[in-house]
């Protein structure tokens, strides 16, 4: 028998939505159209992250009479499943099994719809059982801090940590809409609320120059959460994660790099080293730090542009440095722990000038060690 080849082609749609209020923000135009169809109306189970209700404790009760208002135009909502934030969502597997026996309970099927309501652990844990219970349910996000809405949720992959390690267990799958409200970003605490823009600023290294410009230059304000230069800052790192998974060319990440993750290897290593003292945005600031240096160190990337990443990252209110990064040999094994991730000779990115980087550099690990302690010394 000859061999049977042909190339597979699926088509996804991957929406993005920003607004104020969960109206403006587009969550009843995207409820109606997941409706269901053919006289079939779909199920839906809200699942709410508990820090969000900790900030807004009428917002479950405002969520739930929302969608009810929707009456036969939307899926019919089921009373919320609230889940614990942060990073214990990702490490627990009693939560993940938790949400699969809802799931189970409200006899969900393919065509119902999971809206998930969170940061970005709670969306990450979320949409790995949505994708798991009957081999996908269509999921629907609503991200809830600014690392989630300039990051977190423009991307199509969802994950669980397990064995001591970040994202071991995990799917690609496209949502069928990410709804970003920015009204929900202002019950962030400050920590939170500046944590996020290492992401921006991370994208902005790699990507676009005049977003790192505009975000040099207006730090302070956003740090102090004037909308406007905030809101510009978000929309504009949102957007160019999503073109990078819809235009990128490896949005499953078949090939052997990552450069969305730049500054991520040591990022993943400090949080878990600290056991999540650092928030993911913090450890991801010094990881930066770390790589930028390391760029300096492999003559790709000047002295100058590495001290302006530093200094804008510090404007933000956000670390360049943690003593528990002073664990070389702890913290280096994450280096290999990311490249095992991919698998093969696999890279990381690194910047060679503000807006521009390689995707695959292969740094020797004396070079890393150098740039940690070049980076303890300016702390």
């Amino acid at each position: 028998m000859p061999p049977l080849d042909a190339d597979l082609d699926l088509h996804f749609r991957h929406r993005i939505r920003f607004g104020r209020g969960l109206r403006d923000a587009g969550l009843d135009a995207a409820l109606r159209e997941l409706r269901g169809g053919g006289g079939f109306r779909a199920n839906l189970l809200p699942i709410v992250d508990a820090g969000l209700l900790d900030a807004r404790p009428d917002f479950a009760d405002t969520l739930s009479s929302h969608l009810a208002a929707l009456g036969d135009d939307a899926p019919a909502a089921c009373a919320p499943l609230i889940l614990p934030g942060g990073e214990i969502a990702k490490n627990d597997p009693a939560i993940l099994e938790t949400i699969l026996e809802r799931l189970d309970r409200e006899r969900v099927c393919r065509r119902s719809v999971v809206l998930v309501v969170g940061g970005g652990a709670v969306l990450d844990v979320a949409g790995y059982a949505a994708a798991i219970f009957h081999r996908g349910v269509r999921l629907v996000r609503m991200p809830t801090t600014t690392l989630a809405q300039d990051d977190a949720a423009m991307g199509v992959k969802n994950g669980v940590n397990r064995l001591g390690k970040k994202n071991l267990l995990g799917t690609f799958a496209v949502p069928e809409a990410v709804v970003c409200d920015l009204d929900l970003l202002d019950s962030l605490s400050d920590r939170h609320w500046n944590s996020g823009f290492a992401e921006a600023v991370k994208i902005a290294v790699i990507r676009d120059r005049e977003l790192f410009e505009r975000i040099e230059r207006d730090a302070d304000a956003v740090r102090s959460r004037d909308r406007d230069a905030a809101e510009a800052v978000i929309r504009r790192s949102a957007e160019l994660h999503w073109r990078h998974i819809v235009e990128g060319g490896d949005p499953f990440e078949l090939g052997t790099s990552r450069p969305l993750d730049f500054g991520h290897w040591a990022a993943h290593r400090l949080e878990s080293m600290t056991e999540h003292r650092l928030t993911h945005g913090e450890a991801v600031s010094i990881g930066i730090v770390v790589d930028s240096t390391v760029a300096v160190l492999e003559g790709r990337l000047d002295e100058t542009s590495r001290d302006r990443i530093a200094s804008t990252l510090a404007s933000l209110g956000l670390p360049t440095w943690d003593d528990a990064a002073h664990d070389h040999h702890e913290l280096l094994a994450g280096l290999e722990e990311f490249r095992e991730h991919l698998g093969g000779p696999s890279g990381i990115a690194l910047p060679t000038s503000i807006g521009a980087s390689v995707d695959d550099a292969r740094p020797d690990v004396d070079v890393v060690r150098h740039a940690l302690e070049r980076c303890a010394t300016a702390s």
